[in-house]
């Protein structure tokens, strides 16, 4: 709470850096029927006009993501920072070789692809049909990593949210921040602000929620309303 009220106390010097899906926007779905409901939009905008920088760090598109926040102001970095960097098209390539056949919804990122399996049926039969992809995956040198009922493909380089959240911090001259998550992927970004003057870690925990985001936050809200409720006291 003292990390908090020194964010509240100057804000121009600090970040407040979210995740989207299942963090302003609740999880759905089909992704592309995700929407940030107007309250949250609302507490966005007051916060743009008092802080150093307010920024969507996203699996999406950033041109998703920004059509999807509906917030003008704040920064949308997507593909959890692979967008920032130059990726060989050969990467590309092997996760669409390795997707044909494979019987689950499809989404073509560019530089990473993803399968979600929320609406099959029997998603024991599809997590075990999609862990043995993910080992083809990791034979052909590429990454992969499972979130909340989705696997995605990835170029088997040293970049992720985290990494994105330092460019962002570096690039703004600022030094303190909240960020906020609900999936494996935001434990890179939780990492990266351990170095920071103050850095608060946010869980917006679920029931699909790893445990491991819980452990290592500062602080746990009960899925996007709870966050909701954090960022309006902010």
């Amino acid at each position: 709470m003292d990390a908090l009220a020194r964010l509240r106390a100057e804000p121009a010097r600090a970040a407040i850096l979210l995740d989207v899906d299942g963090t302003l926007a609740p999880i759905v779905e089909r992704p592309e029927d995700a929407r940030v409901p107007d309250d949250t939009r609302d507490v966005l905008r007051s916060l743009v006009a008092r802080y150093g920088l307010v920024a969507a760090i996203t699996g999406r598109p950033s041109s998703d993501a920004t059509r999807l926040v509906g917030v003008p102001g704040i920064t949308a970095t997507g593909k959890h920072g692979l967008e920032l960097e130059q990726i060989d098209e050969i990467w590309h390539e092997r996760m669409l070789e390795l997707a044909v056949g494979v019987p689950y919804r499809f989404e073509d990122k560019g530089v990473s692809v993803s399968f979600h399996y929320r609406d099959v049926e029997d998603q024991r039969s599809a997590r075990a049909e999609l862990e043995a992809l993910a080992e083809r995956a990791v034979a052909a040198g590429l990454k992969a990593r499972f979130g909340r009922k989705v696997l995605e493909l990835l170029p088997p380089l040293d970049v992720h949210k985290g990494t994105a959240v330092r460019g962002l911090l570096e690039r703004a001259g600022l030094s303190r921040a909240l960020y906020a998550g609900d999936d494996t992927t935001d434990l890179d970004a939780f990492a990266a602000l351990e170095d920071l003057d103050v850095g608060v870690r946010v869980a917006v925990d679920s029931p699909e929620a790893p445990s491991q985001l819980a452990e290592q936050a500062d602080v746990v809200v009960d899925g996007p309303d709870g966050l909701v409720e954090l960022l309006r006291g902010l």
